[in-house]
């Protein structure tokens, strides 16, 4: 069994825990802060029941719960282990720090994986000797439901290790996606806040309420783009496929993106939005829509895994 280790066990440490430990890793914990690893340990017990209920997973939990342990160092979690996975605050000088105690303390042959969403990988490893074996596992949150990861190389990745991070990501039942290079807020952040973006600005402008426009996107793009993307999507939205449907929306696609200037998040927009979902979801509430969404993630999966591709 090979060992991974989870560095950083806050929201998307523990769910990469879920991730590995499900597809027969054994995974070993480690946060500067115990009571975050306890906390860990104690979501992982307390998913591994509803993900087997509805499909999810193969094993049972009793199988699956003991490959997810707690290291007391940061050495003892990455003894052996042949990948290394970092979610660790989105603090550029945690994240330089870390990686270079990973890079003095674990095998020269464990790859050196973070979760980063906004920072790239070349600025806090160019330094490190081993910067040849670093690159960005960047997941949706949680992976565990959501098994698309981002795989975003430096310049100095090893074209092996691209190779091994993909057939790795795979074995974990995880969707890689590769990126050539870096750039800011990889692919799936760019596309989100393009459509979020907009989704301000309408608001903003007075085009539509906040409860109508998730409505939109609920009920309609998101519907289509829970198993198509959006190119396969236009392409079965006209008779003759992708040309045909520039053919006809070309115009109108040159005069929207005529308007769709950059949106700044001011503070008064901000609370506009804020204030609208208070009123639907009050902070407090927030946990339990958390575990419902949850939920609704893990019954999208089932029935997705008894449909054809």
């Amino acid at each position: 069994m090979d060992t991974v280790a989870v560095i950083g066990t806050g929201l998307v440490g523990r769910a990469w825990a879920i991730v590995f430990a499900r597809a027969g890793f054994a995974v070993r914990l480690w946060d500067p802060d115990p009571g975050a690893v306890a906390a860990a340990q104690e979501f992982v017990a307390a998913r591994l029941p509803e993900l087997h209920a509805a499909g999810l997973l193969p094993e049972t939990p009793e199988q699956v719960l003991p490959r997810v342990a707690a290291a007391p160092t940061l050495e003892a979690a990455v003894e052996d282990a042949v990948w290394a996975q970092e979610s660790g605050p989105e603090k550029l000088a945690i994240k330089r720090k870390l990686f270079e105690t990973l890079d003095t303390v674990a095998a020269k042959t464990t790859i050196l994986a973070s979760s980063t969403s906004g920072i790239p990988i070349s600025a806090f490893t160019e330094t490190l000797r081993g910067r040849q074996r670093c690159l960005v596992a960047h997941p949706a949150n949680p992976p565990y439901l959501t098994p698309v990861v981002e795989l975003c190389p430096s310049l100095w990745t090893a074209t092996a290790v691209r190779a091994e991070a993909r057939a790795l990501m795979k074995r974990a039942g995880m969707v890689p996606v590769e990126l050539h290079g870096e750039l800011p807020g990889l692919v799936l952040n760019r596309l989100q806040i393009a459509l979020v973006a907009e989704a301000f600005r309408l608001v903003g402008d007075g085009v539509v309420s906040p409860q109508d426009l998730d409505a939109t996107v609920k009920y309609g793009l998101g519907l289509r783009w829970s198993f198509m993307g959006p190119f396969e999507t236009i392409d079965l939205n006209a008779p003759g496929g992708v040309a045909d449907y520039c053919a006809r929306y070309r115009a109108l696609y040159d005069e929207v993106q005529q308007t769709m200037t950059p949106c700044c998040l001011t503070p008064e927009l901000v609370g506009k939005i804020d204030n609208a979902q208070r009123k639907s979801l009050p902070l407090e509430d927030q946990p339990v829509r958390q575990e419902w969404r949850d939920r609704r993630l893990m019954a999208l999966l089932a029935h997705q895994a008894t449909q054809p591709e």
